[in-house]
């Protein structure tokens, strides 16, 4: 007999032989924070009864951080305001922490000012072309 859960292709696999969907809480690891987060069986139902293909890849805090971030510039965009942001970040090199103006995307290295200058020295010499 097998049970109703997400596979590992993506997507759901068949439901048990009696027909009823045996779900049970999956570990995922969040793609911001790297913490592990628990999606519930009940979860898994609503993914399923929505018809969601993928499983969530952020912890609830991150998504909801997410959330406010695209509403913040959702809002400044509708307003008209030139939003400034910063961003906390561990750079790839030395791990130190330092701020960007920018969001980092899914993996791409950020460096902090000093690793980026000593693997950039042409930014110092400026245009000489």
């Amino acid at each position: 007999m097998s049970s109703s859960e997400f596979s590992e292709d993506g997507g759901f696999a068949q439901a048990a032989a009696n027909g009823t969907p045996e779900f049970e809480d999956r570990s995922i690891v969040c793609i911001d924070c790297s913490k592990d987060f628990v999606w519930t069986a009940g979860e898994q139902t609503f993914f399923r009864d929505k018809q969601l293909q993928n499983p969530p890849k952020r912890c609830k805090e991150c998504k909801q951080a997410k959330n406010e971030r695209l509403a913040a510039i959702t809002a400044a965009q509708a307003s008209g305001v030139k939003q400034r942001i910063e961003v906390t970040v561990n750079c790839a090199r030395c791990e130190a922490t330092t701020t960007v103006p920018f969001y980092p995307s899914q993996g791409r290295p950020v460096y902090c000012r000093s690793c980026f200058i000593e693997m950039n020295p042409s930014i110092l010499e400026g245009n000489k072309s």
